[in-house]
C-alpha cells in the first residue's frame, strides 16, 4: 500500500491544529488505498499548540509531531519537515486553512497520472487586495530579473514525489528557498490554480521583517541583477563625474578670475554620489549575508523533541 505524507508547518496554531488534522483525515479518507501520516513540525509555539499536539498524537499514532528548539524562521521549519517524511509522495499545506484542503485529492490524481510535482496556485486570493496586488508585481519582478523561470503565486503548497523529495535531501542548503528550488530543479510539473481563503482562525505571523527576508532571500539567490546593476550603474556614474569634473578643472584654469560656480555643485555631487555608494553597498551586504549563511553550514533545525516517529 502506497503512503501519502502530510506535512503541516505551524506556529502558534492552537485554534487551529485539531480542525486541520481532522479537515485533512476526512479528505485522506476519500483515498482509502492509500496509508497516511500527517507530520507537524511547530517552530516553537507559546500558546497551547504543543499541548493540543501532544494530545492528538496520543489519540492516532499516524499523526506525528516535531517540536524545534526555537523558531527557525518560515523557511527551514516547513523543509526540515518535508525531509522527515517517509511516504511515497509528500504535501505541504499550511495550518491556517488558507491552502484548501479539498485539493488534496486533486494534487493525488495527478500524482497518480505521472507527475512528480503538483502545485497549487493563487490565481484568486481573499486577502486585501493591495497585499495581493504587491504580491503580484514582486513575483513579476523577480521573474523577470531571475535566470531561473520563477514560478508566480507559488507559495510552497503541492505534492512531491519521493524521488524529488530525495533530491531534496541531498542538497544540503541552510537557507533553502522551496519555490525557486521547485522552478530551478523540479521535474515537470502540474499546476492547479485555486482561490486562497482568509485564514480561519488566529492572527497572520507575516510582517514586513519576514516578507522582505523572502523577497532578499530569493533576490540574492536567483538574480545577478543587484551586482550588475551595481558594476554598470557605478561604471557610468564615475564617467559622468570624472567628465564633470574635467570640464569644471578646464573652465577653471580658463576663466580664472571670471568663473564662480559657488559650493551647490560640489555638495550635490557629494551628497549624490553618497547615496548611490551607500545604496548599493546594501545591496553587496545583503548577497554576502547570503554567502556568509550557507559558508557556516549550520543545521536546518534542531529538534527538541518528536513524537510517533
Amino acid at each position: 500500500m502506497k503512503k501519502i505524507s502530510i506535512v503541516v508547518p505551524c506556529y502558534n496554531e492552537e485554534e487551529n491544529v485539531k480542525p486541520i488534522s481532522e479537515a485533512i483525515i476526512n479528505q485522506l479518507k476519500k483515498l482509502s488505498k492509500y496509508d497516511y501520516e500527517i507530520i507537524f513540525i511547530d517552530n516553537c509555539s507559546t500558546d497551547k499548540t504543543r499541548e493540543y499536539l501532544v494530545s492528538m498524537c496520543e489519540q492516532n499514532n499516524k499523526i506525528k509531531a516535531i517540536f524545534n528548539s526555537k523558531n527557525f524562521g518560515q523557511f527551514n521549519s516547513p523543509y526540515y519537515g518535508m525531509l522527515q517524511s517517509t511516504g511515497d509522495c509528500t504535501i505541504l499545506i499550511c495550518a491556517d486553512f488558507q491552502d484548501p484542503i479539498e485539493m488534496i485529492p486533486k494534487f493525488v490524481k495527478e500524482w497518480e497520472n505521472g507527475y512528480k510535482i503538483v502545485i497549487g496556485i493563487k490565481n484568486k486570493s481573499k486577502e486585501k487586495k493591495f497585499m495581493y496586488f504587491l504580491r503580484s508585481c514582486y513575483y513579476k519582478i523577480i521573474k523577470k530579473l531571475s535566470d531561473v523561470e520563477q514560478i508566480e503565486h507559488f507559495t510552497g503548497f503541492g505534492l512531491y514525489d519521493k524521488k524529488f523529495i530525495e533530491v531534496l535531501r541531498k542538497l544540503d542548503d541552510p537557507t533553502p528557498f522551496l519555490r525557486g528550488i521547485i522552478a530551478e530543479l523540479g521535474f515537470q510539473h502540474k499546476e492547479i490554480y485555486y482561490t486562497q481563503e482568509k485564514r480561519k482562525a488566529g492572527k497572520t505571523h507575516n510582517n514586513f521583517y519576514k516578507l522582505y527576508d523572502a523577497a532578499m532571500l530569493s533576490f540574492t539567490s536567483y538574480t545577478k541583477i543587484g551586482l550588475r546593476l551595481a558594476t554598470f550603474l557605478g561604471g557610468i556614474v564615475s564617467c559622468i563625474s570624472f567628465f564633470i569634473g574635467v570640464v569644471y578643472l578646464i573652465l577653471k584654469l580658463m576663466y580664472w578670475d571670471r568663473f564662480v560656480a559657488g559650493m551647490a555643485p560640489i555638495l550635490i555631487g557629494i551628497f549624490f554620489l553618497g547615496a548611490l555608494q551607500i545604496f548599493f553597498i546594501g545591496i553587496l551586504g545583503e548577497y554576502i549575508l547570503a554567502i556568509n549563511t550557507r559558508v557556516m553550514k549550520r543545521p536546518l533545525v534542531i529538534e527538541e523533541k518528536r513524537i510517533n516517529f
